[in-house]
């Protein structure tokens, strides 16, 4: 069985999240890296999407929901993640059917209505 624990702090969680939501629509816009850069404070983008890059659907969502866990995110924690998901989503001005699905999945799979 494979092993989904990281080593990331929560700022690198919120890197790979936004790095993989970037990814909903196979295509990671040139708005949506620069907010995602906007949004961190230089905690290894290049690191952590290189990591995002090797790991496939499921290693992705599996390490998310394991740090996740490993950090006690409230409620009111993964609600501030999921808006400045929305916020990347929107921030190349489109927020299409790939966005929008990944953004009901992902609050499902992490266990949020």
């Amino acid at each position: 069985m494979e092993n989904f624990e990281t080593n990331w702090s929560k700022e690198e969680l919120k890197v790979y999240l936004l790095v993989y939501c970037a990814n909903a629509d196979l295509c990671e816009s040139k708005e949506e890296n620069e907010f995602i850069l906007s949004k961190i404070k230089g905690h290894g983008f290049e690191k952590i999407h290189d990591e995002f890059d090797q790991d496939n659907d499921f290693q992705s969502i599996q390490k998310i929901r394991w740090t996740l866990e490993k950090y006690g995110y409230s409620k009111d924690g993964v609600d501030r993640l999921f808006k400045e998901i929305k916020e990347l989503f929107l921030s190349d001005g489109k927020y299409d059917t790939l966005e929008q699905n990944l953004f009901r999945g992902l609050k499902h799979i992490i266990g949020i209505k």
